[in-house]
């Protein structure tokens, strides 16, 4: 039975598909593009490196774009949740 279509998402016009190398062609994700869990840093559960400059790279992930990557994503996503919880003023959730 195939991915219910809000879990997968193809885009092979993309110039860059498949931007990761690693993952099947047939299997290749591009729901999530641009990862969610970016911001999250070292908690986000993928495979990334900081770079001498102090970038994240994430050049070599491919949890969001593997199978399971959907649900990878919104296991993690409590955590992004919490991250904008702590940047907003605590009285804007009580409203």
């Amino acid at each position: 039975m195939p991915e219910p279509s809000y879990k997968f998402y193809q885009n092979k016009a993309c110039k860059y598909f498949p931007c990761h190398k690693g993952v099947p062609e047939d299997e290749f994700n591009c729901l999530f593009c641009w990862c969610p869990l970016f911001m999250l840093g070292r908690d986000c559960g993928g495979d990334f490196e900081y770079l001498s400059s102090g970038a994240k790279s994430c050049l070599h992930c491919t949890k969001p774009h593997e199978p399971g990557g959907y649900e990878h994503v919104l296991k993690q996503y409590k955590k992004v949740v919490a991250k904008i919880k702590e940047d907003v003023a605590p009285q804007s959730f009580d409203k």
